[in-house]
């Protein structure tokens, strides 16, 4: 039996390296893909030390994967063996009625690699191998890094929230609370979308001189200055638009607060059941447009992918570490430094 290094988790904070069965392409549409790069995303790290619990044991966790072809089902059609390809984590099925009206991150049959939202969650990506379906690969333009390319799922999902959701347009004025991986790759995707000023708000030193390279023309530290102060001296007009990419719950009201009549507003970040409160008669007269963005869609990923092959977006800019599979532990610890931005694995 040929088996695989892989790291599965048996349990909250107890992830294992083991040698594991290579998964086969028996069913119609099966791909086999030998992972190059996996991206770790926070709900991967939540998942290991037990902050996320809708976690079923033993799981390989690991979806922003990119790789190679190695070997195809009955029935593979648009994929060849040698192929160099992106996975998104999210299966369709491409016929209920969510994915017909284009919502394939609904699909009531849904299964996810490495993730979470679907009942149906399968093996991941912190391994060598992954098994997944033809209709969840896309090919790796030649000019991108495996390693750029394991963010096409999250550039596809900052694309989803400030473009095909907030619809942001050429010279808005952007407010980005969190400046981690994912705010990063939502300033990118509003840099090359032609936002006027950009602002990025961040406690940490690390974050907020991150944005600054990336394209923020101001940032503001929350702990030093009243950000809604200092985002009324830059725009005294107020924001067209604010995506909260931190987390917190205190970042959703901070948002709420900045806005003016006509902003629209992305709860973007948050995942966990807290509530905020908002008044109901200012709500109605400032008029603005609530959104929120969560998972991808087929159209995002292909638009990620566009923003990439374009040089729109550079995603290995946001690269701080690179780990082997062989050090997922040290590569999981260092998910809580202070001065990262994405980390990479390379089974």
């Amino acid at each position: 039996m040929c088996t695989m290094l892989a790291a599965v988790l048996h349990d909250f904070d107890d992830l294992r390296l083991e040698r594991v069965p290579v998964p086969q392409p028996e069913s119609y549409g099966d791909v086999l893909v030998r992972i190059k790069s996996c991206g770790i995303c926070a709900t991967d790290h939540k998942a290991i030390k037990g902050i996320r619990r809708n976690v079923t044991f033993p799981t390989i966790v690991g979806h922003e994967p990119s790789g190679i072809v190695t070997t195809v089902g009955p029935g593979v059609s648009h994929v060849r063996i040698g192929d160099e390809v992106i996975v998104q984590p999210l299966g369709h099925c491409g016929f209920c009625r969510h994915c017909r009206a284009g919502n394939t991150h609904y699909c009531e049959n849904a299964f996810v690699t490495g993730g979470d939202g679907p009942e149906d969650v399968r093996s991941g990506a912190f391994a060598e191998y992954l098994l997944t379906k033809e209709t969840s690969l896309f090919h790796k333009p030649p000019d991108i890094s495996f390693d750029a390319a394991a963010i096409t799922e999250p550039l596809a999902g900052a694309w989803k929230g400030v473009i095909h959701h907030s619809r942001m347009q050429l010279a808005d004025d952007v407010v980005i609370i969190g400046a981690g991986s994912m705010g990063l790759l939502c300033l990118m995707v509003a840099k090359a979308a032609g936002a006027a000023h950009l602002i990025a708000i961040d406690p940490s030193d690390y974050a907020r001189r991150r944005a600054h390279d990336l394209g923020a023309t101001h940032t503001i530290d929350p702990n030093e200055e009243e950000p809604k102060e200092r985002v009324c001296e830059i725009i005294p007009d107020g924001p067209d638009l604010i995506l909260e990419a931190a987390g917190p719950i205190e970042a959703v009201r901070l948002m709420t607060a900045l806005r003016r009549r006509g902003t629209r507003w992305n709860v973007f970040g948050i995942t966990t059941h807290e509530r905020f409160e908002l008044d109901g008669g200012e709500t109605h007269f400032l008029e603005g447009r609530m959104d929120a963005s969560f998972g991808t869609t087929t159209l995002a990923m292909l638009q990620s992918v566009r923003l990439m092959e374009t040089g729109l977006v550079d995603t290995e800019r946001i690269i701080s570490h690179r780990f082997p599979l062989s050090q997922i532990h040290d590569a999981i610890e260092t998910m809580s430094s202070a001065e990262r931005t994405k980390i990479v694995v390379n089974p």
